[in-house]
């Protein structure tokens, strides 16, 4: 199954291959669950068979679907690790209702709503990471994961731009937006090229400001715990990028080259500091 995680989530693959080799295969289970219910907007053509899809998987996690969910690679091998590693079925249900959100073309309305978002859905995968990597010093990084999960969906929807606003999809908060002079359709409609630029380094700001909370709350955290969250590594290039071109993220790319990802996760992995 590794090869299906390469295929969809190339960055998550890169540091699986960094954390420890005892854990991997765990992690690599929660991996995949998440590429499965982040990219149902992708697979589907209207939200109602993304919603289907998504109920299904929080049947399967409550435990009401197990024949089919044995049947399934990535839910028998998540609901194996969820047995022998106590992993909580809450913080994965939560995870599924929080990306029907992603089904719909809603506005985000503000940056509280944006946090609450962040944090069942990038910040909860942190964590759970974090549980399985070591779970003795899982308790203690509830904050780290809160703030570096933030930051880290910035950093990705940052990275979506181009998507997003081509759909008339709208991660960028309301308030961040009327702070510009924009509205959700203002945004979408990209003239106002000033007002835009103001409105993505608003948004990278306010993923800085999150990534800069991380990382003292992983400055308390015991080594052991780190690889966790060295998909994090790579939010502050993003984040200088989207603050250097403004308007122009819409159409550029703001991903460093994979050479480069790898080389940031590795320096990250070594010296311990995202």
């Amino acid at each position: 199954m590794i090869s299906d995680l390469r295929r969809v989530d190339l960055d998550r693959y890169l540091a699986l291959l960094l954390m420890p080799e005892a854990v991997r295969d765990d992690i690599l289970a929660l991996m995949l669950f998440n590429a499965e219910i982040a990219s149902i907007r992708d697979r589907v053509r209207e939200p109602l068979p993304g919603e289907v899809r998504l109920q299904w998987w929080r049947d399967v996690l409550s435990g009401e679907r197990d024949g089919e969910a044995r049947a399934h690679p990535v839910a028998a091998a998540l609901l194996d690790v969820m047995t022998r590693r106590a992993m909580p079925a809450a913080p994965l249900i939560a995870m599924c209702e929080a990306r029907i959100f992603d089904l719909y073309d809603d506005p985000m309305p503000d940056r509280a709503s944006y946090e609450g978002y962040a944090g069942e859905t990038a910040s909860a995968m942190l964590q759970m990471t974090a549980l399985l990597v070591d779970p003795a010093a899982a308790a203690a990084a509830a904050t780290a994961s809160g703030h570096a999960g933030v930051a880290h969906a910035v950093a990705g929807h940052l990275m979506m731009l181009p998507i997003t606003q081509g759909r008339g999809q709208m991660f960028v908060p309301g308030d961040l937006l009327a702070a510009t002079g924009l509205d959700r359709d203002g945004f979408l409609a990209g003239q106002d090229r000033r007002a835009l630029s103001g409105a993505v380094r608003a948004f990278a700001g306010f993923g800085r400001e999150h990534l800069a909370k991380a990382g003292a709350a992983l400055a308390g955290l015991p080594a052991s715990v780190f690889p966790a969250y060295l998909p994090v590594s790579l939010v502050e290039p993003v984040l200088a990028r989207a603050e250097k071109l403004g308007a122009d993220s819409l159409e550029t790319s703001l991903q460093l080259p994979q050479w480069r990802r790898q080389w940031r996760m590795w320096q990250a992995a070594r010296r311990g500091r995202i």
